[in-house]
């Protein structure tokens, strides 16, 4: 029962789509239009399978399983022409795929198909109906080109209709798509492709390659001439509408393509079949609409008249617009040809007519905006009123040819209460107030701004505040003065307030400048001190040199005569004073600091081969300015005798000059402490060795002759010279 049912008749129409998303990720997705009415149950899929192939060798690239994801009714352009017999449900079967860069190459692109059976066994202009298939088709190109990547997505081609036409009666629909690309798109009807599927076989596990074979027409019917009709169907070939005017009762089946072109080259296409059901009409007569000329009760004849609405005219035309039909609904719109913009409006848009109670002519007026501007041009209107007929309306147009002047209109002007004085003069820590007016002698709405040349008025604190709802329009400048505008390095500030109106969207511009001179000086601060004078010749650092056990004291005053508050510092590089004992003690205030500073040299200077210190005053202002002093502090040793020892001894017994001794030897210092006294042949040997500085030699019973002395300390520090043992 169920495999019967499957094989029933239900495909109204539809179209593949692939959107690109990301990577190499798209989006493919079914839209099949199913038969609300007349479809069975059973023949409504929960998915169906799309297969891509290579264009030029047919090869299989992959099946994909689409599953459906949205079931929806397709609605009426006029929801009150709504039939029961005729009604189509939207089917989106929809999954991502992935197109690789490494694998989509070949330049002659690839296809979509899915295959499926079978048409409306009713369908009139076929043959063989229910027994014919449709392949949904779709081409895209190579995802790469020039070694570049290459993105596209198929141009979408909407909406579907789930109108009829009226046999006699115009039928038109706008089939065109949108390309998100911005490829040009180019329409053309086409055959209906039936495919390899059949009432046999109505659901194929997988489409086939090409070649797909066509639906076969009935006689008199063709790719060019498939509805009956006088015209039959048409396309156009740049906008997608659709027109026939049908001149028999029954349901056909048309097929369109729409070809995407990039750079003048065709890179891709979409099919869509689709049906439309003709049926017999009670008669609709066309509505009209007459427009009448200003001042007068003369009708406006297009092609011969050209209105011309000047300033300080009357800027409102009449129209008079009614419906033979009874119990019409009439409504009125425009449709601008050669020109965009403000559109001109109506004082009554739509109405009914021939109905108890209501008129058999209704009236409006056609009111065009006093600044309307042609330009000098002749700009043309369409005015249409339109019914609310089945299927479609019926319309009437009357095409206006207007030259517009706009009434004059005054820019806005822009006053201020502040100071007439340029500039303004202002220090720091004033407040300056005062209002912006803008006025408009047309009462257009006026908008108040403000900006700065070069700068951010919030930057500095500058504040605008418009008051709302007032007339003329008002706002209040605020600004104290404070140290970020003079700390910005400015001291002219202009700050700029418009007026702004727009007339007609037209807009027009007043300007004011203020400016504001900042009077600020700022005096530097003085530093005076008992620390030695630096050396000017060189600009090298003072040097301060004191031996262990002293104590060195220095004091510093800053002065400023902007009485700004000042703070005197002292830091050691790469130390803390208070480890190598020294101290900063400061009084800091307005208009003057003091300080002491005080060191007790330790052998701490020594070891870090002198001490320096950044000795700094600085004020608090708003451009803030520091005077800074390096001193280097040292300690030496106390004994400064040369050391130069005897360099001859006779140890005879004489008791005179009987020893080599060192009573000039430096003594240990911060480190640097005796290491040895050493003695030497004059062939280098060691003779004697001691490590007490109370060096009392006699010789140790050598012969006499020259002997060397090597002294050396601690820290690397070294005598030699040589002593001679005299008989």
């Amino acid at each position: 029962m169920l495999a019967r049912l499957s094989q029933a008749t239900h495909i109204v129409g539809g179209e593949l789509d692939l959107q690109y998303k990301s990577g190499s990720t798209y989006t493919l997705t079914l839209n099949l239009y199913f038969d609300a009415v007349n479809g069975s149950a059973g023949a409504l899929d929960n998915e169906l399978t799309a297969s891509v192939f290579e264009k030029t060798t047919n090869k299989r690239m992959f099946n994909v399983s689409l599953p459906l994801v949205n079931n929806s009714f397709v609605s009426y352009t006029n929801p009150a022409c709504t039939r029961n017999d005729l009604s189509t449900r939207r089917l989106v079967y929809t999954r991502d795929v992935q197109l690789p860069a490494a694998t989509y190459i070949n330049p002659t692109g690839y296809y979509v198909a899915v295959e499926r059976c079978c048409r409306n066994n009713v369908i009139g202009n076929i043959a063989n109906p229910g027994g014919a298939g449709q392949t949904f088709y779709l081409e895209f190109p190579a995802v790469v080109r020039n070694g570049k990547a290459f993105v596209n997505s198929t141009p979408r081609i909407f909406p579907p209709l789930s109108d009829y036409a009226c046999r006699g009666e115009l039928f038109y629909y706008n089939f065109g798509g949108q390309d998100v690309d911005g490829d040009s798109l180019v329409y053309e009807l086409v055959t209906p492709l039936n495919g390899h599927s059949s009432s046999g076989n109505s659901k194929p596990s997988q489409a086939e390659p090409v070649p797909y074979d066509p639906i076969t027409w009935l006689s008199g019917r063709s790719e060019q001439n498939q509805i009956p009709g006088t015209p039959t169907l048409s396309i156009g070939r740049t906008t997608g509408r659709l027109e026939v005017r049908p001149t028999q009762l029954g349901l056909f089946v048309f097929g369109i393509k729409c070809s995407e072109y990039r750079n003048k080259e065709k890179i891709g296409e979409v099919r869509r079949d689709f049906q439309l059901k003709v049926i017999p009409c009670s008669t609709n007569a066309d509505p009209t609409v007459q427009v009448i000329m200003p001042n007068t009760r003369n009708t406006y004849q297009p092609g011969r008249d050209t209105l011309k609405l000047q300033a300080g005219s009357n800027r409102c035309i009449n129209l008079r617009f009614t419906d033979p039909d009874p119990a019409s609904n009439l409504t009125m719109s425009l449709s601008p040809v050669n020109f965009t913009g403000v559109l001109p409006t109506f004082t009554t848009v739509r109405g009914m007519v021939h109905a108890p109670g209501a008129p058999d002519t209704l009236v409006s007026q056609l009111c065009f905006p006093t600044c309307f501007d042609t330009k000098g041009k002749v700009y043309l209107l369409d005015v249409i009123v339109a019914d609310d007929g089945c299927s479609l309306p019926k319309r009437d147009t009357v095409r206006v040819a207007f030259t517009s002047k706009p009434d004059p209109n005054s820019g806005p002007t822009l006053t201020t209460t502040a100071d007439p004085t340029t500039p303004l003069r202002v220090r720091l820590g004033d407040l300056v107030t005062f209002d912006v007016i803008g006025n408009d002698p047309d009462n257009d709405p006026i908008t108040l701004a403000m900006a700065g040349r070069d700068f951010t008025p919030a930057n500095i604190g500058a504040q605008f505040t418009v008051t709302p709802g007032t007339n003329p329009s008002r706002a209040r400048f605020s600004w104290r003065v404070d140290c970020a505008a003079v700390a910005a390095g400015k001291t002219l500030y202009e700050f700029v307030f418009t007026a702004t109106a727009t007339p007609c969207t037209e807009r027009q511009v007043t300007t004011l400048v203020v400016p504001m001179q900042i009077e600020y000086v700022n005096a530097p601060p003085v530093l005076a001190s008992t620390l030695p004078p630096i050396d000017l010749a060189t600009n090298t650092v003072s040097v301060v040199r004191r031996p262990l056990g002293s104590t060195y004291e220095a004091t510093l005053t800053g002065l400023d005569s902007d009485q700004d508050a000042l703070v005197l510092a002292a830091t050691g590089n790469g130390f803390d004073l208070a480890e190598v004992g020294m101290s900063f003690v400061p009084v800091n205030g307005k208009g003057q600091a003091t300080a002491t500073f005080r060191w007790d040299p330790s052998c701490e200077a020594v070891t870090r081969g002198g001490l320096e210190v950044n000795f700094t005053l600085r004020e608090t202002s708003c451009v803030p300015k520091t005077i800074s002093r390096t001193v280097r502090f040292e300690v030496f040793s106390t004994d400064t005798l040369t050391f130069l020892p005897a360099n001859i001894f006779t140890p005879n017994g004489d008791k005179k000059n009987d020893f080599f001794e060192l009573p000039s030897l430096p003594p240990d210092f911060c480190g640097s402490l005796l290491s040895s006294i050493k003695i030497f042949s004059r062939w280098g040997n060691e003779v004697y060795r001691t490590t007490n500085r109370d060096l009392h030699w006699d010789g140790g019973g050598l012969p006499a002759g020259v002997y060397y002395y090597l002294i050396e300390y601690t820290d690397k520090k070294r005598f030699r010279g040589t002593v001679t043992i005299a008989p």
